[in-house]
């Protein structure tokens, strides 16, 4: 009989489609969590403290925290009000922020992936700069919406991993090519979170959960873009599958 898949969680963006509000999640991540970490995927709805978050997580095996059009509200990092027109996700918010130190605790695997790489760095304490390009001595890290979105989801620059990092001993070497597609980034790190890549200017790509009893990291970049096509995606969805099974 075959073993049965994990459950994974992936907390959806709230969107209003006319005069109706749907809970959504990119076809991309819910095709990894089934391609490449052999789970189920589930999707969570975007309802806060009404979920009764202890009982979702018993019941879920793993957690994707998933990117997003949207960015997390300032305020939940004591930043400055965000520029008008800046597409925001309270609900997503009320959701993930108080969910991912509590996954964590409870030993859940968790992986984020850019918003979530956010998300979960301001979960633990961390800041976040709302307009990389414009910080001194960064580079432009975001896509140009103009190309073909093969072009937006190419590589688009190199991130060195860290000696002595998770990330560095899955994929056997120092560097990896990553693809480029967020305009925020990290300002300052999160309480018990380890660097595990940055990009060339110094910015923050990939980080850890020191202390956590499992599986808990995150990227900055898209490791779900056609992951079955890219080798490190696909070992990096297989070892938070893995954690996953373990779990389950």
């Amino acid at each position: 009989m075959a073993s049965k898949r994990p459950v994974i969680g992936i907390p959806a963006d709230r969107r209003v489609l006319g005069p109706h509000p749907y809970h959504l999640v990119g076809e991309k991540y819910l095709t990894a969590v089934l391609d490449a970490a052999g789970g189920m995927p589930l999707i969570v709805p975007a309802i806060g403290r009404e979920l009764g978050l202890e009982e979702l997580l018993e019941t879920l095996d793993g957690l994707l925290f998933m990117g997003s059009p949207s960015n997390v509200e300032p305020h939940h990092y004591r930043g400055e009000p965000s520029d008008s027109g800046t597409l925001h996700d309270p609900h997503r918010d009320e959701t993930t922020l108080p969910l991912i130190p509590r996954a964590v605790a409870a030993g859940v695997p968790v992986l984020g992936i850019c918003r979530g790489f956010q998300e979960m760095n301001v979960a633990f304490g961390g800041t976040l700069w709302q307009k990389l390009h414009e910080v001194p001595g960064h580079m432009d890290h975001r896509e140009d919406p103009e190309r073909p979105i093969e072009e937006q989801y190419a590589a688009a620059h190199e991130v060195i991993l860290a000696p002595d990092g998770w990330l560095r001993r899955l994929a056997g070497s120092e560097r990896i090519q990553v693809n480029s597609l967020h305009g925020q980034g990290i300002r300052d790190l999160g309480a018990g979170l380890a660097v595990e890549a940055r990009a060339s200017d110094g910015v923050i790509e990939a980080f850890r959960v020191e202390q956590a009893r499992s599986f808990a990291l995150a990227v900055q970049w898209h490791p779900e873009w056609r992951v079955r096509g890219n080798a490190f995606s696909r070992a990096l969805f297989a070892a938070f599958g893995d954690a996953c099974r373990a779990r389950s």
